[in-house]
């Protein structure tokens, strides 16, 4: 069993609510958009996997890909900043749905949080939506869950991003 916090858009700046939501967290997966010095702060307070962003520096591209495909408990994950969602996914990922498989499909970007399950490549998908100050989102936002042999009790985080 593994628990596990997920968070995207961050763009620089790290609140304080990821420290105390993801206080029992195993490890954290960041969907992109890091900024200067977050990846380094995530590291060093739980082991975290991340993909960089469309705003993202070449120190960041240069550390970290632009996808990741990893197995946690037995399930298969597949990470990405930019990825879409159920019926409109970026075309580019439409092969590694079809060959891989994946469990889990986690991206950002839209800044909007989405937590669905999508039929037709049987995997759930998460965006976390936003959890740092930049960007036209209202209420910044972070996921956890439990893998054990499955995705459970999954659970939201809102908050002012100011």
């Amino acid at each position: 069993m593994l628990r596990i916090g997920i968070l995207s858009d961050t763009h620089g700046f790290i609140p304080k609510q990821v420290y105390s939501f993801f206080a029992e967290c195993d490890e954290l997966w960041h969907a992109g958009d890091i900024g200067n010095g977050v990846l380094e702060e995530l590291k060093s307070f739980k082991p975290t996997v991340a993909v960089f962003g469309n705003m993202d520096g070449w120190d960041l591209r240069y550390v970290i890909p632009q996808t990741q495909l990893f197995r946690r408990e037995g399930l298969k994950v597949l990470m990405t900043h930019i990825g879409g969602y159920p019926g409109h996914y970026e075309k580019r990922l439409l092969p590694i749905f079809n060959s891989e498989h994946p469990d889990i499909f986690v991206d950002g970007h839209s800044h909007i949080l989405r937590v669905m399950y999508d039929k037709a490549y049987n995997m759930l998908h998460i965006n976390p939506g936003a959890a740092g100050r930049q960007g036209f989102h209202q209420k910044a936002t972070l996921v956890r869950l439990v893998l054990d042999n499955k995705p459970k009790d999954l659970e939201i985080c809102e908050f002012e991003k100011f």
